[in-house]
C-alpha cells in the first residue's frame, strides 16, 4: 500500500484537498458568496480533481524511471516496488474516476460544458509526461499552469454556475479573490520547476532533455532562477503595502510566513551552487506554497 501511496504522491494530493476546503469554507463562506456546490458537490469535485492528479503524478513517473534512477534511485517505485504494467493500469483507472466524477459534477451544476476542463487536464498531464517536460520551459509552465488551475476551479464550479444580474459583480469579486491564489500557486511552481531543473540536470541530461538549465548552462539558470525568486518578493510586498495594510493580523502573517520565507530563498538562490541548495530551495518553495494558501484562513479568523 505504501509505495502505491508513494506513487500517487499522496502529500501532494493532500495539499489539493487541503485548498480547495480553504477556498469553499475559509474564503466564500466565510464571505457569503453565493455558491452551486453543498457538501456532496465540493466532496466530488476534489475526488476528481485528485483522481485526474495521482494520475498525472503515476504517468509522469513511468516516463521517468531513467532519469529518476540517476536522479534519486532511492526513490524509483515503478519497475521496482510496483511493476510498469500495474502502474499504467493504475493510471487509467484513477483517469477513469476522475474524468466520470467531472462528467457528474458538471451535470450537477448544470454546467456540462465544463467537463470538457477535466478531459483537457487529463490529456495535458499525458503529454506533459510523454513529451512537454523535455522542450525548455513550456513544461514547466503548462504544469504550473495546472497547478493554478487546481485552485481556480473551485471557484469555476462554485462561483460561476451561481451567477445572475443581480450579483454578477460580487461574484467576479470573489472570483478575483480565489484568481490571486491561483496566480501565487502558479507563480511559486513554476520557481520551484526551474529549481528542480537545476537539481536534476544530471539525469535530465542524460535522457535527452532540454531544459533551460541544460540549454543555457547551470550558472545562467542559476541567475534567472534568482532573479524569478525576487518576483514574489516584490508582488507579497506590494499586496501587503497597498491592499492588506488596514488588517494587521494580515499583515503581520504575511510578513513573517510568506515575504519572510521568500526573501529567504532569494537569498539562497543567489548563491546556489550543488545539488543540495536547490534541493533546500525547491522544498522552502512547497512549504512558501503551503503557508501562502493558509492564509486564506485569514477571511475566518482574522
Amino acid at each position: 500500500m505504501l509505495p502505491i501511496l508513494n506513487l500517487i504522491r499522496w502529500k501532494n494530493l493532500l495539499m489539493i484537498v487541503l485548498v480547495q476546503l480553504l477556498v469553499k469554507y475559509a474564503l466564500l463562506e466565510p464571505l457569503g458568496a453565493l455558491t452551486s456546490l453543498d457538501g456532496l458537490g465540493i466532496s466530488i469535485l476534489i475526488l476528481a480533481t485528485v483522481s485526474i492528479a495521482a494520475a498525472g503524478n503515476i504517468i509522469n513517473d513511468i516516463y521517468d524511471i531513467e532519469t529518476d534512477l540517476v536522479n534519486k534511485p532511492q526513490k524509483v517505485i515503478v519497475g521496482k516496488s510496483i511493476s510498469e504494467k500495474n502502474a499504467f493500469t493504475l493510471f487509467i483507472v484513477c483517469n477513469v474516476l476522475g474524468v466520470s466524477l467531472g462528467y457528474y459534477l458538471s451535470f450537477l451544476v448544470g454546467r456540462t460544458a465544463f467537463f470538457s476542463l477535466f478531459v483537457v487536464i487529463s490529456a495535458l498531464l499525458y503529454i506533459y509526461a510523454s513529451y512537454l517536460k523535455r522542450n525548455i520551459l513550456v513544461g514547466n509552465i503548462v504544469i504550473s499552469v495546472l497547478v493554478g488551475l487546481s485552485v481556480l476551479i473551485v471557484g469555476i464550479f462554485d462561483l460561476l454556475p451561481a451567477v445572475t444580474n443581480n450579483n454578477q459583480q460580487l461574484q467576479l469579486v470573489y472570483f478575483k479573490l480565489i484568481l490571486n491564489y491561483a496566480f501565487f500557486a502558479f507563480l511559486i511552481n513554476f520557481i520551484r520547476e526551474i529549481a528542480k531543473d537545476i537539481e536534476d540536470i544530471d539525469g535530465d541530461y542524460k535522457a535527452d532533455m532540454n531544459t533551460l538549465p541544460i540549454a543555457i548552462g547551470r550558472e545562467r539558470a542559476s541567475n534567472i532562477l534568482f532573479a524569478l525568486t525576487l518576483i514574489p518578493v516584490l508582488v507579497i510586498a506590494y499586496y501587503i503595502i497597498f491592499r492588506i495594510y488596514k488588517h494587521p493580523t494580515q499583515v503581520i502573517y504575511f510578513l513573517l510566513f510568506v515575504l519572510g520565507p521568500l526573501i529567504y530563498i532569494s537569498i539562497k538562490a543567489f548563491s546556489a551552487k550543488t545539488k543540495k541548495h536547490f534541493q533546500h530551495i525547491s522544498n522552502i518553495l512547497k512549504l512558501v506554497l503551503l503557508l501562502g494558501m493558509l492564509s486564506l484562513l485569514l477571511y475566518t479568523y482574522a
